[in-house]
């Protein structure tokens, strides 16, 4: 048996900025993509913890230490600047690897300053 489990996890992000003109997709500071192991243009679901939205994109880069969280395309309409958002990685596992596992997750604090970085192998 197959089991799908967080793989990574940026809690508390930030919206930095929007383009609704833009073909689409959720801009991530390249740093915070590296410390949970997310890759450019990697599936991600999106939740919106200012007004319940939830979503489904990919991630691209944005300038490392930017701090830059930006929402493109249609996602533009799901939020707002200053708005905080989880975005989440999942992934297939068997069950023994499930056992040992352990998500990469970053929390970020006021301007997407890291707080907290745990998990992972």
């Amino acid at each position: 048996m197959h089991l799908q489990l967080l793989k990574s996890k940026i809690h508390r992000a930030e919206v930095t900025d929007s383009s609704l003109n833009y073909e689409g997709s959720l801009g991530i500071d390249e740093d915070f993509l590296n410390m949970v192991d997310l890759r450019p243009y990697e599936k991600i679901l999106v939740g919106n913890l200012a007004n319940g939205n939830r979503f489904e994109t990919y991630a691209i880069p944005a300038p490392a230490g930017s701090r830059k969280i930006s929402l493109n395309g249609a996602t533009a309409r799901l939020g707002k600047t200053g708005d905080l958002l989880t975005i989440m990685a999942f992934c297939t596992m068997t069950e023994d690897e499930a056992s040992r596992w352990k998500p990469k997750v970053l929390v970020l604090g006021n301007a997407n300053e890291k707080v907290i970085k745990r998990g992972g192998k």
